[in-house]
């Protein structure tokens, strides 16, 4: 291996790609064509979705499971299954995907932000306690990266202030907190089947339960606002037709097949990493909270202290891709700094509650910090392959931080 830094000439530790995705074969192959044979694509008369959500309750501990369009659908429907009414308030983490936020503001919701740990991401339970108002009715609880959040201490909020929670699970398939799956844990689980998700079928989400009204309503509010033994053309509550396609549904039904020993995989290659770049000087990987039986790594998480390890997030990331490790900076602002909400750009939604909200005013200084100036992301796939990829990403933080005088110098240099 060169000393010197690819990005300053020398040779990169890595010349070869990363585990591809998404992975599949002949099963995708062969249940695609048995599904296209059929002649029936839709929910309504495949078999496909409904086995699907049967194996995928069962794998996430729940009794109920049902298969929807994308994961900011699935976050909708069960807020309006749990009785979130007109300007209630619902606490999210400003360091998370759009849809967690945005679902509560398309539920005609007030999406409050409680900041997140610094150090897990996730959100901070102190935070969510003194976020809590009269008019706090849910939490949604995001699994950032796949690490599920601190539930015991979320939940014996939620008891304690009679507030639903759903688990925002899309990064967080096959995940396990306390011997309970992810998606089991709250009143109700929401998960992603978008591209880059661990478990995937282009577009597609689902919803967890072990609530049988729950379900029930889930269910109604994804099919029109039918109900069971209703007439056919009877509609009971605002509804839509948010149904799963069979196409995606033969499609996750074999990508379930590979699911556990793709999580098993992840999970002990994340752990290796994470002990092995822990060793250096300002490199802090997500940390495993105690009760995370199993991490699913959707995203492998870590902040890089520019005062400890010499240079700064930017020139890490420059020389890490020079190297042949792919991975970005993540989100670059906090939610309440999007546009959306700094400009309230809600369209029909809270017209009663819109003037007097102020999301200039959040005061995020873990998930600001984090955005600005810390994280670094690794996705999904590079974990897929053999410890010796690891290997590989961990050479080049130890080449990038025996070269860091001179990358600091360089990054000097460009700013002049």
């Amino acid at each position: 291996m060169s000393k010197s830094l690819a990005l300053l000439g020398g040779s990169p530790v890595r010349k070869r790609r990363f585990t591809s995705w998404p992975i599949f074969g002949k099963p995708e192959e062969k249940r695609l064509l048995r599904t296209l044979r059929s002649g029936k694509w839709g929910r309504l008369h495949g078999p496909e979705v409904a086995e699907f959500e049967q194996r995928f309750a069962g794998m996430h501990g729940c009794k109920h499971g049902l298969g929807v369009v994308n994961g900011t659908v699935s976050l909708r429907i069960g807020l309006m299954a749990g009785g979130i009414q007109a300007d209630d308030e619902v606490i999210v983490p400003p360091y998370t995907f759009l849809s967690t936020a945005s679902a509560v503001v398309e539920s005609n919701a007030i999406p409050v932000f409680a900041d997140v740990e610094l150090d897990t991401f996730n959100l901070d339970p102190s935070a969510v306690e003194a976020a809590i108002t009269p008019r706090t009715k849910a939490i949604i609880a995001v699994h950032f990266a796949g690490q599920p959040a601190d539930m015991d201490a979320l939940m014996s909020i939620a008891r304690k202030h009679r507030l639903f929670v759903i688990e925002d699970a899309a990064h967080a398939h096959g995940a396990i907190y306390r011997k309970r799956p992810a998606g089991s844990i709250g009143h109700l689980g929401s998960f992603s089947f978008q591209s880059s998700k661990n478990l995937n079928s282009g577009e597609g989400g689902a919803i967890t339960t072990n609530d049988d009204q729950l379900a029930e309503a889930c269910r109604s509010i994804h099919s029109c606002g039918r109900i069971p033994g209703g007439l056919w053309y009877e509609h009971h509550v605002i509804s839509g037709n948010y149904r799963l396609g069979e196409f995606q549904g033969a499609i996750l039904n074999c990508q379930l097949d590979r699911l556990e020993a793709q999580t098993r995989k992840r999970d002990a290659n994340g752990q290796y990493l994470a002990a092995r770049i822990s060793r250096l000087p300002g490199l802090y990987p997500q940390r495993r909270i105690k009760g995370c039986d199993r991490h699913s790594y959707h995203l492998f998480m870590m902040r890089v202290v520019a005062e400890e390890f010499g240079v700064s997030r930017e020139s890490v990331i420059q020389a890490l891709q020079a190297e042949g490790i792919p991975c970005s900076g993540g989100y670059v602002v906090s939610l309440p700094q999007q546009p959306l909400f700094r400009n309230k750009a809600f369209a029909p939604y809270l017209p009663k509650s819109s003037a007097r909200l102020n999301f200039k005013k959040a005061n995020l200084p873990n998930s600001d910090l984090l955005c600005r100036e810390q994280t670094i992301w690794f996705e999904q796939s590079m974990f897929l392959g053999p410890r010796s990829d690891m290997d590989d990403i961990a050479r080049a933080f130890e080449k990038i931080y025996e070269n860091r005088d001179e990358l600091r110098k360089r990054g000097a240099k460009a700013r002049r």
